[in-house]
């Protein structure tokens, strides 16, 4: 069975530019401080500050707006995502299977301010992934390895033109699955394929349609 929770319908657009612009400020102090203040506080395997700040920063860069989290955790990195998704006009879609974890993470949305910005659906990612539609501009896969190729396989046709695939734990491979999912990555001819400058030790690739 999957069990889904949604956050609260996308925040209606302000009415001047100055007021979103005003607004925007304001969204961008709110995040930065509850980034700053929980920086040395997130466990359950969250990414580190600086993978975060990368894939905002792919994302701000791209104009991303379709965004899928294959793995939310407690949610330091849909922050980021999110955070990223209200500058570019966008919406994350995230999905995590343990319920704890779930439920953390919507906390954390709220406090930071982007959970407006956020479907978090409650289910199992194996059954997930394969029913929704795409496409997607930006997909971060950070589930568990053993499914990295299968989730790779299942969302790669759905990747919009100009789109990337990131995915976590990969400058040192968990499982053989992540390492055939790298292979694969890499041989695919439409996509282009890199690592990430200035990731953590733990590494981020970042594959893009063509």
């Amino acid at each position: 069975m999957i069990y889904m929770t949604f956050t609260s319908a996308a925040l209606a657009m302000a009415p001047a530019t100055g007021g979103a612009q005003q607004a925007g400020a304001e969204l961008d102090r709110r995040v930065e401080a509850y980034l700053k203040a929980e920086r040395n506080n997130w466990d359950y395997l969250n990414v580190p500050y600086q993978d975060g700040k990368i894939l905002h920063d792919l994302i701000v860069k791209g104009g991303h707006k379709a965004i899928l989290e294959v793995g939310t955790s407690t949610g330091h990195s849909t922050i980021w995502l999110a955070w990223a998704a209200a500058k570019t006009g966008g919406r994350v879609t995230t999905i995590e299977i343990d319920r704890a974890r779930h439920e953390k993470a919507l906390a954390h949305l709220q406090k930071a301010g982007v959970a407006a910005f956020v479907d978090a659906r409650l289910a199992d990612a194996h059954v997930l992934v394969k029913t929704l539609p795409g496409p997607w501009d930006f997909v971060f896969q950070d589930a568990d390895k053993e499914w990295y190729l299968q989730y790779f396989l299942d969302l790669a046709p759905k990747i919009s033109s100009k789109g990337c695939y990131t995915a976590h734990n990969v400058a040192r491979p968990y499982s053989s699955e992540t390492v055939a999912f790298l292979d694969t990555a890499r041989k695919r001819a439409d996509f282009s394929f890199r690592f990430a400058e200035n990731a953590s030790d733990e590494g981020i690739s970042i594959s893009c349609r063509r």
